[in-house]
């Protein structure tokens, strides 16, 4: 059973930045689509990045296109999120989530089938 766990939320100020990462154990041989996504309070899960199993291709949010960036070190079974530019709306939980298939070229929570237990961002002066 593949299990996926968050860390590097904080706090952090406007204009700043923040590093995620999501750590994966009980991996098996097949291929998995990492994604991120975020919930702020009141508001429905939303898509933010996600990332092809060798990290070749890449999908963003249009909000967030420019400002964060995904990426993956299999080696040590880690997907990044680094966030930039970070401002208010961005406060929420972060998820990230995996699903198996090569690229999976979607951002919908829907298709995603292992998730973790989210780390929080909170962005405020």
């Amino acid at each position: 059973q593949l299990q996926l766990m968050e860390s590097g939320g904080g706090l952090v100020q406007p204009g700043g930045s923040l590093r995620l990462s999501c750590t994966a154990s009980g991996f098996d041989a097949d291929p998995y689509t990492i994604g991120w996504f975020r919930q702020a309070p009141g508001k429905e899960r939303e898509g933010v990045s996600c990332i092809s199993s060798n990290g070749g291709a890449t999908k963003y949010a249009a909000s967030e296109k420019g400002r964060f960036f995904i990426s993956r070190d299999n080696a040590k079974k880690t997907v990044y999120l680094q966030m930039n530019n970070l401002n208010p709306e961005d406060t929420a939980v972060y998820y990230c989530a995996a699903v198996r298939a090569f690229y999976y070229d979607s951002l919908s929570p829907a298709v995603y089938d292992y998730w973790g237990q989210g780390t929080q961002v909170t962005v405020s002066s």
